[in-house]
Parts: C-alpha cells; structure tokens; sequence
C-alpha cells in the first residue's frame, strides 16, 4: 500500500508579535490572492498521501497531523469574531518547568535568494524565538496562536471562540534575554505535515526555560495556515501527491536559511523583514556553535535531512517521524535521538532501521510506551480538554493519543529531550540515556 503521510503587542510589542509573528507560534491562518479576494483557488492540496515507496501497513501514524477534523462544514462566520463567551472552555497549557522564565518575539523572513516552491515569488517565513528572559514584568503573555488563525484553528474542528478560548503560552513578549547565562545554545523545530508551529510550544518554551534559544518555524504553503504582519494569511498550497522527499528538501532550506538568519543577530544584525524590534540582549548572544535540530512526525523526518545540507546543525532528535529521500541512506557522525510512541520504531519502520545503520556518532533509540503518534504534539495537552465539545469518546482519545496520561506524556518527553540536547551541546551527561530509570517506566531503550 502507499504509505499515508500524517497529516499530523506596547507598540513595540504589538510589532513584535503582530506585525513580525503575532505570535509567531501561531497556526497562522494564510490567505493567497484568490481567497483574500473572495474566490476559491484551483490548486490542489496535499491528500495526505505519499506516492514516495509503499511501505506496511503502520497503525502509528495518522492521516492528518493537524489534529481531530471535524466532519461539520466551516461557515465563514466563524472568523467573524473573537469575542470569548462567559462560558467558553478555557484551554490550559503545561507551564514550563526550567529554572528561567521566558520571553519570546515573533521573526517575519523573506529568503529573497529562493522562489516559493509553491506559490512562486520569494520564500517567505514566519518563525517565533522563545529564549529564558529577565525583568519579565510589563511584557504581557502571547497567545498560543494569534486570533485569526486561532478562529480558523477551531472551525476546522468545528468550534468557534464561543465555544473554546484558546490558552496563553509562557513566553512574555520581547522580555529582556537573560544575558547572564551567557550565548544561547540553539534548537530548532520543524512540526508535521501541514501542521504549523504552536504544535511545538510545550516543548519549545520548556527548553527555553532550561536556558535554549528555541526558533520554532512555519513552512509557508506546507503548514495549513502562516499568519504574517497586517493580517496576511497565507494557506496550505502544496500540489496533491508531492512527494515525502521534495517536502523534506523545502523544509530543510528553510532550516539552513532561518540558521542564517540567527547568524545575523549573532553579529548585531536584524534578519526581521520589516526590521522589527528585537529583546534586549539578543544580539550578539545567539551560540552558533552550538545548534540542535528537533521535529515532530514529518518535521522529525526533515531532521537529517536538514543535517546533511546544513553541517552547523551539531544534533538532531526525532519525534515519531518517518524518514524519506536519501538523507538516511547516508552517513551521520553527529548526535541523533530516536524518540518514538509506543507502537512504532524500528520494527515497523523500514526508514528508522536504514537510519540507525548509518548513524555513525552518538546515537540512542528510546520509546514512550503508552503514547502514540499524536503524544508528541502540543494536541496531546488540548484534546483531551476539548474531548467533550469534538464528541469523543475515551476510547477514541486513547486510539488516537494513546494510553499514558497527557501531563506525563509531556513531562517525560520535556525530560529526554532536554538530556539529550544538554548531553549532544553542552557536554553534561545525562545518567538517563544510559538505560532504563525507576524514576521513567514508560521509556524504554531499542538495542
């Protein structure tokens, strides 16, 4: 069969998030020309399929990395408006759990070097930095997704703000950067297919407490919605039947391009496309020496891929996701975790085995047993909460999000990433990736 690809604000700071990110962790809704003007677009969209190379039947990942569609049809006046009714469910996040507090600021870029492989023209991207922050009082707190790509968020799962307030992340915008924890060590992350970057907030503001420079990143056309500045937004564009392996390339120039972009503040520059203001203390304290990749489903599979074109990227992990093209038929002398759910790795992944084999530095295969393919999400925290409004049931969560507690799920996940990274960029060893621990059941370790 083929295989199915998941599918898985001051006027300074209204800047900082509106006009260069408004929030750029959003699921930011896109809009091309012919939406904006009111008509539909002839494109295609993705089906959710990859004519790439059959592969077995694997039951780990789903169709859709977005998270439970719903089947009702979305009216217009959904995004009509952002009022919040009194009796609205009001969605709660874990906090992070890093001795730092966290600021964040969102980066609109345009690679004018690059076509939109796409939509044509330049590439253009909205990534948001989460980094640990000082003096965090007067810096309000950012939305998980700014309000016309939260509202299309909810009608896609047939809700509306009435019904659901989305929650506050803990990043504070355009807090001071805490200088005195010297250069930031980097991490980026790519989320799955046709996914955008809120999916990753848990895990990004967690390791930003924990003293990363986290930059979280959008791939325009391939993420369902990119909200840029003056409410532009830009849709999922990618033709019906791309191929795994040519998403995988876009996604990984738009990592290389994104590392040059950090390289710019690291010297004083500002790579903002419309020169946004950036936190105190950012500039110059960008470590591009020490810089880690993670992804989630198809954004773990971009991981080495990423790493192949672009030798700055000093570690990798991946999320539960499928490798694609030849990046993992050839050799990695770099630190890579392997992070699966509980029914998938190396087994039933053809991709993972030939990965393994050519992983030729540090390398570790550990599984969350209880979790599925979903747990790695920012979905696992919120379906559950909204489990009730989407109509279902408990037996439903589990097939979709598996069996461990949601709030365990992310606290383990937050703990064997930060090891790893902590480990792979700032040389501290972690007793955890040296076997099973009493303290964390659910991992295992694959020989």
């Amino acid at each position: 069969m083929k295989h199915r690809r998941p599918r898985p604000r001051s006027r300074a700071i209204a800047r900082a998030v509106g006009s260069a990110g408004a929030l750029a962790v959003a699921l930011g809704v896109g809009m091309t020309p012919a939406m904006a003007a009111g008509k539909t677009s002839d494109t295609p969209t993705a089906t959710g399929f990859s004519p790439d190379e059959p592969e077995p039947d694997t039951n780990w990942a789903p169709e859709n990395d977005e998270g439970p569609q719903s089947q009702r049809p979305v009216h217009p006046e959904a995004f009509a408006s952002s009022r919040t009714a009194a009796s609205a469910l009001q969605l709660k996040m874990p906090a992070p759990t890093g001795p730092n507090s966290v600021g964040m600021v969102g980066l609109h870029l345009v690679d004018s070097s690059r076509t939109d492989p796409y939509v044509g023209g330049k590439r253009e991207l909205m990534v948001t930095l989460w980094y640990p922050a000082t003096s965090t009082s007067g810096h309000y707190l950012a939305p998980w997704m700014p309000s016309l790509s939260g509202n299309h968020f909810l009608a896609t799962r047939g809700l509306s703000p009435q019904q659901v307030t989305l929650p506050k992340t803990a990043g504070h915008v355009l807090a001071p950067v805490k200088t005195s924890l010297g250069k930031l060590p980097v991490l980026l992350y790519s989320t799955g297919l046709h996914s955008d970057r809120a999916m990753g907030t848990a895990l990004a503001q967690d390791m930003a407490s924990r003293g990363y420079l986290v930059v979280t990143v959008d791939h325009t056309h391939d993420a369902n919605e990119v909200q840029f500045p003056g409410n532009r937004v830009e849709y999922n564009r990618m033709p019906a039947g791309t191929h795994s392996s040519d998403t995988l390339k876009v996604r990984a120039a738009d990592i290389k391009f994104v590392i040059n972009a950090l390289g710019k503040i690291s010297t004083g520059g500002n790579p903002d496309y419309g020169h946004a203001t950036l936190p105190s203390g950012l500039s110059k304290n960008v470590d591009m020496s020490r810089i880690g990749m993670f992804g989630w489903s198809l954004g773990g599979g971009a991981v080495p891929t990423a790493m192949q074109l672009d030798k700055r990227i000093a570690a990798g992990a991946d999320l539960d996701g499928q490798f694609f093209g030849t990046a993992p038929s050839k050799d990695l002398d770099r630190p890579f975790m392997l992070f699966s759910s509980g029914t998938h790795n190396r087994n039933n992944d053809a991709s993972w085995r030939t990965m393994w084999s050519h992983l030729k530095g540090y390398r570790v295969d550990i599984k969350l047993h209880g979790a599925a393919h979903l747990s790695f999400s920012d979905q696992e925290w919120m379906v559950p909460q909204e489990a009730g409004l989407l109509g279902l049931s408990q037996a439903q969560l589990q097939q979709q999000y598996g069996t461990i507690d949601p709030n365990r799920a992310v606290q383990v996940q937050r703990v064997y990433l930060a090891a790893f990274f902590d480990q792979a960029l700032r040389h501290k060893h972690s007793t955890l990736l040296d076997g099973p621990a009493d303290k964390y059941p659910e991992i295992s370790f694959v020989p």
